[in-house]
């Protein structure tokens, strides 16, 4: 089977995932005390409010079986019509515009922070692999334990105290300086890239200065898992035998390492560097709150705890599109990086 049959079936396969997980959600929001538009009236209910909160029953079919509830729901939901927010600020603003304005901040950090971890972590493991119980393995399998074994939360919050309340070099939250605060991020939607393209530099220096902490926090915890995998891979390639035969034939050691064994260990590596960026950019949540970054993870939490009911349903169905995608993603890679792999 081709690559392109392969990837148009994989995409088929995962409709049902879609749907299934969006029903399931919008079923465990069905049990929430209440609806979501007497829930945004607020207490105070007026003639005019009443009207217009049971106009809204009636579009969403509120009064209707959970079934066809939810086929109107996905009718509106690719449509456009992501419902109005409830509880989260601002009040009844569209879902899609509060996930517009917070989604670019999460991926600016997820991509500085998984490319940085994928380059060190990488590096490190094969490094770690060829010096194998020397020295500098051992400092970084130890390195690789202890980020592994950090909270996120814990990691920031020492970087905090060190570098913004007693060094005083870095702000302790916030995603940009309060002077610009309004900057408009209208060309790409990331502040970085925006305002280097712009040639605002000002802007481009506060905006690295803000994210220095939050992107080391996530990519010491990514390094350690990506170092370990690549580690371990590459341990077990080196010791087979078309290693030795590469050797034998007077390769230098420079190309059996990186043109024969990583070419070969990079499988599963690529599986926990994918996932990871899934991950994150789902919403690092507990690096968003501890930074007060207010991105997608902020936004999901706030969500989940106001019982916003459009916005949970949003959040969740933007984050299985990138899981299943991700995972999407991760078999064509091995395809195209081990040609042994047939579809």
């Amino acid at each position: 089977m081709s690559l392109i049959k392969y990837t148009i079936r994989r995409l088929i396969a995962l409709i049902p995932i879609l749907l299934g997980v969006m029903f399931l959600t919008f079923w465990l929001a069905q049990l929430m005390p209440s609806d979501p538009w007497t829930l945004m009236a607020g207490e105070r209910l007026t003639d005019a409010r009443k009207k217009y909160i049971e106009e809204q029953k009636q579009n969403w079919g509120y009064y209707d079986p959970i079934l066809t509830q939810f086929l109107i729901y996905m009718k509106n939901l690719f449509s456009g019509d992501w419902g109005n927010t409830i509880a989260v600020l601002p009040k009844d603003t569209p879902v899609w515009d509060i996930i517009a304005l917070k989604f670019p901040k999460t991926f600016e950090i997820t991509i500085l922070s998984v490319s940085i971890a994928t380059v060190v972590g990488i590096f490190a493991g094969i490094f770690s692999a060829v010096h194998r119980n020397q020295w500098s393995d051992t400092i970084i399998r130890f390195s690789a334990l202890v980020g592994v074994a950090i909270p996120v939360f814990w990691l920031g919050m020492i970087l905090q105290f060190i570098f913004a309340v007693k060094l005083g070099w870095l702000d302790a939250t916030g995603y940009q300086g309060i002077q610009y605060i309004t900057y408009k991020t209208d060309i790409t939607g990331l502040r970085l890239l925006d305002s280097f393209i712009k040639g605002d530099f000002d802007v481009f220096k506060d905006t690295v200065l803000h994210l220095i902490m939050p992107v080391f926090a996530l990519s010491f915890i990514s390094v350690a898992g990506i170092t370990r995998q690549t580690r371990s891979s590459m341990l077990e390639v080196l010791e087979l035998d078309y290693i030795r035969t590469a050797r034998a034939k007077g390769c230098s050691e420079h190309q059996v390492i990186y043109k024969h064994a990583w070419r070969n260990a990079q499988i599963t590596t690529i599986t926990i560097v994918t996932l990871s960026f899934a991950g994150l950019l789902g919403g690092a949540v507990l690096t968003e709150t501890t930074f007060a970054l207010n991105g997608m993870g902020m936004m999901t939490l706030d969500a989940i705890n106001s019982q916003d009911y459009f916005l949970i349903n949003a959040s969740v169905f933007l984050m299985t599109i990138i899981f299943v995608l991700a995972n999407l993603i991760t078999d064509i890679l091995y395809g195209v990086v081990d040609p042994r792999i047939r579809y």
